[in-house]
């Protein structure tokens, strides 16, 4: 298996200073060779700049400037640069699908986070053995940096990533061959129907509670960009008051990020200690979200008629903050390391369909919370009823695993 392993750096004042450098170098590198690509394009008769034509000028870049771009890890440099060019692929494929291009942006000092060494060993090696609580992570051109290593790293170290968070910096190790840990069986499955109300519902009829982070933290992150919008645009990041306040909205932004990564973490872990198989709706949540496209009213040009935007902006928000893609992604993985199975399903008219008859029809969901099936009379909560029937249609996947 694949897994990843993100640690809490803990460099000095020296070593802070130099991983800010060497972000900002690496920004520059990439901003650099994105308006190469760009002046080829427009000014030598629309020639393109492969990957291959830029890496191969990196040697001249580095001895040109060995104070600043010479200091660092050429692979790491090397993978910035293949960023762009991954970054160019994705352009041009929606460009030919027909999709909204979206060409690549210069990137800020503030939205280029992370540098990526392509193999350890090379430019930054991962210095950790069993048992030993001085681990270290050493960096080319900053040193060796103290990892606040929590857990142990299993299978073998591939990539190396540095990630600034606001103020803080994380070593992230993507490692391959890492064993599984099986657990032992619990000969019982469980479907889940995801929601707002609930997080979610089992279909033994238990609601997990939706804790709804960003919902507690409103009222203080609205404070906190009312007060950053205060300052007018033309002293926008000039002054330290004005930097304290974008540091405030975005430190409030990560509580509500890591308070929500860790409640999916401990859910997820919660029910793949209880169950060998669990079932659960295969849902797209970029497509839920999704704005209502505009309608011209055809009487009145230049007017449009209600497209009911207002009131799918108050559901998209709720979605996003249940995040439920991160929840079953690390649901996936929690269960493949256990041994375990989860099974997606068609999500369509589970919560329309009467587990008793079967009937299908949008008037059994009477409301929210409440199905009542206008064929047999069949009465229950109605994310319940959602849960069954996702139990119901992975019932052969699932009774195997049991």
């Amino acid at each position: 298996m694949i897994r990843s392993y993100k640690f809490l750096l803990r460099p000095t004042t020296r070593q802070a200073l130099a991983l800010g450098e060497m972000l900002r170098d690496h920004c520059s590198l990439y901003n650099g060779a994105l308006q190469e690509r760009r002046d080829a394009w427009r000014h030598s008769s629309k020639t393109s700049i492969s990957y291959g034509n830029q890496s191969a000028q990196l040697k001249e870049i580095r001895a040109f400037d060995p104070e600043w771009q010479g200091r660092w890890s050429f692979s790491s440099q090397q993978a910035t640069l293949r960023r762009l060019d991954r970054a160019f692929q994705a352009f041009f494929r929606r460009v030919k699908t027909g999709q909204t291009p979206g060409s690549p942006r210069f990137k800020g000092v503030g939205h280029f986070d992370t540098i990526i060494f392509p193999k350890d060993g090379d430019g930054c090696r991962w210095d950790s053995t069993p048992h030993d609580p001085h681990t270290r992570v050493r960096l080319q051109g900053v040193g060796h940096v103290r990892v606040h290593q929590h857990r142990p790293v299993r299978g073998r170290v591939k990539t190396i990533s540095v990630k600034r968070e606001g103020r803080r910096w994380y070593v992230v190790l993507s490692c391959d061959e890492v064993p599984a840990e099986p657990l032992p069986p619990t000969s019982t499955v469980v479907g889940i129907d995801m929601g707002t109300v609930h997080f979610f519902t089992t279909s033994d009829g238990e609601h997990e509670p939706n804790p709804k982070f960003f919902d507690a933290a409103a009222e203080e992150l609205a404070k906190a960009q009312r007060h950053l919008a205060t300052f007018p645009k033309r002293t926008r990041q000039r002054t330290k008051k004005h930097r304290a306040a974008a540091r405030k909205v975005a430190k409030l932004y990560a509580m509500i990020r890591r308070q929500r990564l860790d409640f999916h973490h401990k859910t997820a872990l919660t029910l793949v200690r209880k169950h060998d198989a669990i079932a659960h709706e295969r849902l797209n949540t970029a497509d839920m979200t999704r704005v209502p496209e505009p309608r011209p009213d055809p009487q009145t040009p230049g007017a449009f008629l209600p497209n009911g935007a207002a009131a799918k902006a108050g559901l998209n928000k709720s979605i996003l903050d249940a995040g439920w893609a991160q929840f079953l992604g690390i649901l996936a993985s929690k269960a493949e390391s256990a041994g375990r199975l989860v099974v997606p399903v068609d999500a369509r008219n589970t919560s329309r369909t009467c587990p008793s008859c079967g009937h299908v029809a949008k008037e059994n969901r009477a409301t929210q919370a409440r199905f009542v099936c206008v064929r047999c009379g069949f009465a229950a909560n109605a994310d319940h009823v959602g849960a069954t029937n996702v139990l119901n249609r992975a019932g052969l996947a699932l009774s195997n695993a049991a």
